[in-house]
């Protein structure tokens, strides 16, 4: 996961990095300029020094040759002997010589030679004694450089402020916006400037965004509404034709299939409804519900999708379990997760369990693979080799409810065959 970091923080970082790497940049270029000119005058010196003492002693043998800036020596060809043998056979130029010393230290000179008329002159300077400079003006440099970079934080610190003080305001109104729940314009309260049309922006996304959720529940409250009255209807005159004695056993199985049908139909709608009503004001608990029974009356509504498969439906490992829920929330869970067991099992079994804090549906069905699992739950999304007519909200709206009652529900392959195990979680809060 990348690192969260507040864009205040990003710009004065930015702003001290880019005062320190300045102010390198400026103490390097300093120290070659210094090095470059100091060298290139000390070279021009010596030359001048040695060329002037060559030409007065031409010119006045009797000169007595001496150099100003440094130590010095001229000879002629006889007594050329006496000086050092390295510089014996030197051209005339400045030379950069380094030698270990009596005393075992390296030594830094540059030499000076000028052969003319005869003459060999020889001035040395000894550029070791300004190396005291050199580290003087280093650290002058160094102290440069930090001064300058907390000057540079300070600075970018304050400017920070300041250049985000719109975007910060704009942000804690965000924040106070999502905590209280209460959506306000934003641009009455920013300057006109591009921070104001940003807030533009997120007024007028704001309002389509709630003008299409105010729809979409309106939509969902009246279409709902509107099946309530057929649906009830159709359970009514079901219920009432399955009190008459002359009916034959095979119309009144197909009854009993419209009744649970009719059911289940007003159970999703009941759900939806209070799915759209809790997304605003948040779930509804007090109602308490026996798993079990749920769970029988869905396995009823399933037995007649079977048909002639050859697959077993059945409950086992029944323990007490209550949950604080509305029954067709419940029920529009298990019907989905089991619906979708009997769908996809060919051959087999589908087994429901109630345990003492969870419902675990297992299948041998085709099976899933683990890394699809987790996306199924996507809208429209359909496992591979799905067939028919579904549209793949199914599971999409079981973890809509779960997220809005905090059960958990997941999906996973078996272990020990091919097939699926369904289980939905129930926090303590949710258990009785």
């Amino acid at each position: 996961m990348r690192s969260r970091r507040r864009l205040r923080t990003r710009l004065v970082f930015s702003f001290a990095l880019f005062g320190f790497g300045l102010s390198v940049l400026f103490a390097l270029a300093a120290l070659y300029v210094r090095a470059k000119v100091e060298d290139q005058l000390v070279v021009n010196a010596l030359q001048h020094d040695v060329d002037s003492n060559i030409e007065k002693l031409h010119e006045n043998p009797n000169y007595q040759a001496h150099s100003e800036l440094v130590e010095g020596w001229f000879k002629s060809e006889r007594t050329l002997y006496k000086m050092p043998l390295a510089w014996q056979n030197m051209k005339s130029g400045v030379h950069d010589i380094s030698e270990m010393g009596p005393d075992g230290t390296m030594h830094h000179y540059k030499l000076a030679v000028r052969r003319k008329y005869g003459l060999i002159g020889f001035i040395r300077y000894d550029v070791s004694r300004d190396e005291e400079g050199k580290r003087q003006l280093l650290a002058g440099l160094v102290a440069a450089v930090v001064l300058f970079s907390l000057f540079s934080l300070m600075l970018g610190v304050w400017l920070s402020r300041r250049v985000l003080r719109p975007v910060t305001e704009l942000a804690a109104r965000l924040r106070d916006f999502r905590r209280l729940g209460k959506v306000e314009p934003l641009a009455p309260h920013v300057a006109d400037d591009e921070v104001g049309e940003l807030a533009q922006a997120l007024d007028e996304y704001a309002e389509r965004l709630t003008a299409l959720v105010e729809r979409d529940r309106e939509f969902n409250s009246d279409v709902s509404h509107e099946l309530r009255t057929p649906l009830a209807v159709i359970s009514s005159t079901t219920e009432l034709l399955q009190t008459s004695p002359e009916l034959d056993p095979k119309v009144r199985e197909r009854l009993k299939r419209i009744e649970r049908s009719a059911r289940q139909a007003t159970e999703m709608i009941e759900a939806l409804l209070l799915l759209s009503r809790a997304e605003r004001r948040g779930p509804t608990f007090g109602e308490i519900t026996d798993a079990a029974k749920v769970v029988e009356d869905v396995l009823d509504s399933q037995r007649p999708h079977m048909r002639d498969k050859p697959v077993e439906l059945h409950l086992r490992n029944v323990q007490p379990l209550q949950v604080d829920a509305p029954a067709s929330v419940l029920s529009v869970v298990l019907t989905n997760l089991v619906g979708n067991a009997v769908k996809y099992t060919q051959q087999g079994e589908v087994m429901v369990s109630i345990l003492e804090d969870r419902i675990v549906i297992e299948d041998t069905g085709r099976g899933i693979k683990a890394e699809e699992a987790e996306s199924l739950f996507q809208r429209g999304k359909r496992g591979e080799g799905a067939t028919g007519s579904g549209a793949g909200l199914g599971l999409a709206i079981v973890r809509r409810l779960c997220e809005l009652y905090g059960w958990h529900v997941s999906i996973r392959p078996r272990e020990d065959v091919v097939g699926v195990v369904a289980t939905v979680l129930f926090p303590r809060r949710n258990r009785n």
